[in-house]
């Protein structure tokens, strides 16, 4: 059959028009089914509660179940690699956190590339950390700290989740900034009731996880790890005004598998947008000692790459390795 030249171009072009098409209408509707949010991390971590609230925003700013599904182990490398690895369709999503830009580092021969093939889609919240001590522990603040760690060189035993970890690098590179001699214990286990029982002495650990340890005179709260004092917590000062340029803050986000339509990527972004500017959701972060930290998919992208630069070269300076 011969078409007339002007139909046959008619044709065509309604025929390139319907992937853009297809695409507009996919993203319009998304999502029409539950979404799966993969934390790597165990219930009841600082990851996991944020996991679970920004789940429950999701799930009413798009009218879709969000259901968050624990993948603990490796460092969280089991859960990030299911998800770099899921289809790239938006039902699997990932609840990012610090140590996925800290595995990069940490870790030689993993199957799959943090950078390549998770893409940002949004940022949750800060994480801001808190310098903690057993109450058994003479020194009350910093100063006192490091003067006793100083006179007592390898006498003080500090916790972590593991070695790689946030709380382990973040305890390392305070060693090494105030020129202490602390011993490092990993745990595979919380390390919390140790820590109150005065088998371990001092740790830098998430404020989600520590409030209510501190709340309840359970242990001693020096510091924040943030640039500047938190207003959630504008009594409690910062390491590094003790410690100059003291500085170790992570941070909750949403990624997606490589190769998810950019317009998926920005719905969701939108949503996770706009519930972090509403006053319960604002709330409920400060409760927990965190604050919403708003980005676009890009500035998320750009972060991240600022991150892994840093942490880096903190890792390599102290010599950490896994694999």
């Amino acid at each position: 059959m011969n078409f007339p030249r002007r139909q046959f171009l008619h044709l065509a072009a309604g025929a390139a028009a319907l992937p853009a098409m297809a695409r507009g209408a996919f993203a319009d509707t998304y999502p029409t089914r539950p979404v799966h949010i993969i934390a790597g991390f165990p219930p009841g971590s600082a990851p996991d509660i944020i996991a679970r609230l920004g789940a429950q925003w999701l799930s009413e700013k798009l009218g879709q179940n969000f259901i968050v599904e624990n993948r603990p182990g490796a460092g969280s490398n089991i859960g990030t690699e299911a998800v770099a690895h899921a289809d790239p369709d938006g039902y699997t999503i990932l609840v990012d956190v610090l140590t996925n830009v800290l595995n990069i580092s940490l870790y030689q021969n993993l199957n799959f590339d943090f950078i390549r093939d998770i893409a940002p889609v949004s940022p949750i919240a800060n994480a801001p950390y808190v310098a903690l001590a057993t109450n058994s522990l003479p020194a009350k603040s910093i100063p006192e700290l490091i003067a006793y760690a100083k006179a007592n060189p390898g006498k003080i035993n500090y916790a972590s989740g593991g070695i790689g970890t946030s709380s382990h690098i973040f305890g390392a590179l305070f060693a090494m900034m105030a020129g202490v001699d602390m011993v490092h214990v990993p745990y595979r286990t919380n390390y919390m009731s140790d820590l109150i029982s005065g088998q371990v002495q001092f740790v830098v650990n998430p404020i989600p996880q520590s409030m209510e340890f501190v709340k309840a005179g359970k242990v001693r709260a020096y510091a924040v790890t943030t640039k500047t004092r938190l207003d959630a917590l504008p009594d409690l000062p910062t390491v590094g005004e003790f410690v100059p340029g003291y500085e170790a803050t992570g941070w909750y986000g949403v990624g997606a598998p490589k190769g998810t339509s950019a317009d998926v990527i920005t719905k969701l972004n939108a949503a996770m947008t706009a519930a972090l500017a509403t006053a319960d959701a604002k709330a409920r972060l400060a409760d927990l000692g965190v604050e919403p930290m708003p980005m676009t998919p890009v500035q998320f992208g750009d972060f991240i790459a600022k991150e892994n630069d840093k942490w880096g070269k903190v890792i390599r300076a102290a010599n950490i390795k896994l694999d």
